[in-house]
């Protein structure tokens, strides 16, 4: 990630920012993020340690009634209600979390604003929430497009599928479009990232670093392995679920919810530093805060770096773009 002329010196506010995967994308590509902000404290020592200290304020934003100045607006609030798998509780105060960033949005005025979470929210009674977000935003004056995207598309190895929500104000003569694959299916000529080409140089068995729990029958109902040429599956927040090391022995389906390993042999699941590698994030981003749990957790919610830049590359131009009647202006321009 290189930072564009065109991005550097964008002020941008991020919400709900966990360990920083999004920020890392913004920072990557030149924006100046002047403010962020997690409710979680390993989440924000992670931050801090990582993208600098002072930019992440660490506490409950509804209780921030001002917010600095920015152009754009990040954030990927909860999602649990939205989820495809585990457990569901759609009237769960964390499902309606977006409200805080729509009350955010409309006091920073953005020129632009991005919202990322799990695709289940596109889909069936979730349906109704994301429709909700959208009216909402639309209402307070941008032109909102919505896409499911995969990360592997991207340059990720790893299987996730996301939901973004971009908006440009109304007033702007831009349009946003989302980035199209780059990846696999769409383009033979550069296939999809292998879990071999991030996971091939670390450790076997990094003792410590991963779950060592006996395999329960509910994790066994997946196909929780995928091989070493393949990108792998979701990375998720519980380090109960993550998905099995490649090394372990290849599995086999016995009918729809059961699956086993096809030969005996050491089979694991991933440590957090593999997962974070899965995600995207560099070698040299620092995992010292909280638990080992709290590690996954903070891997797995995380937006990875390299897909929430891809789509970051859709807004380039907006920042050269005139906008009628805005009162934003660029520093310097």
């Amino acid at each position: 990630m290189v930072g564009d002329s065109k991005t550097v010196g964008v002020r941008a506010i991020s919400l709900f920012s966990g360990c920083g995967g999004s920020d890392l994308a913004l920072i990557g590509r030149g924006y100046d993020v002047v403010w962020a902000n997690d409710v979680w404290e390993p989440a924000c020592q992670t931050y801090e340690s990582n993208l600098g200290s002072g930019k992440i304020e660490c506490g409950d934003v509804a209780k921030y009634d001002k917010f600095p100045a920015a152009e754009l607006l990040v954030g990927c609030y909860p999602c649990q209600g939205y989820t495809q798998g585990g457990k569901r509780d759609w009237g769960a105060p964390v499902n309606f979390l977006y409200r805080q960033f729509d009350r955010a949005l409309r006091s920073i005025k953005p020129l632009a604003f991005i919202v990322e979470n799990v695709n289940g929210m596109a889909y069936g009674e979730s349906r109704a929430l994301l429709d909700n977000q959208l009216r909402r935003y639309r209402l307070a004056g941008y032109q909102v497009k919505w896409a499911v995207m995969n990360a592997r598309d991207h340059g990720v190895p790893q299987n996730r599928r996301r939901v973004f929500l971009v908006g440009v104000k109304s007033s702007s003569d831009f349009e946003y479009n989302f980035p199209a694959p780059t990846r696999g299916e769409s383009n033979p000529l550069l296939p999809f990232v292998t879990q071999k080409a991030v996971l091939g140089s670390l450790p076997e068995w990094p003792t410590g670093e991963f779950n060592d729990e006996p395999f329960h029958w509910y994790y066994m109902s997946r196909r929780r392995r995928h091989d070493w040429d393949e990108p792998s599956p979701c990375i998720v927040g519980h380090w109960r679920h993550v998905p099995l090391h490649p090394m372990s022995p290849p599995l086999r389906r016995i009918h729809t919810d059961k699956w086993e390993f096809e030969s005996r042999g050491r089979a694991r699941r991933l440590a957090y530093r593999e997962c974070a590698a899965i995600q995207g994030f560099p070698d040299t981003f620092k995992w010292d805060n909280g638990t080992v749990r709290d590690r996954f957790q903070m891997i797995g919610n995380a937006v990875p770096p390299p897909l929430f830049a891809a789509v970051l590359s859709g807004l380039d131009d907006l920042w050269t773009k005139p906008t009628r009647g805005s009162s934003h202006l660029r520093a310097g321009r």
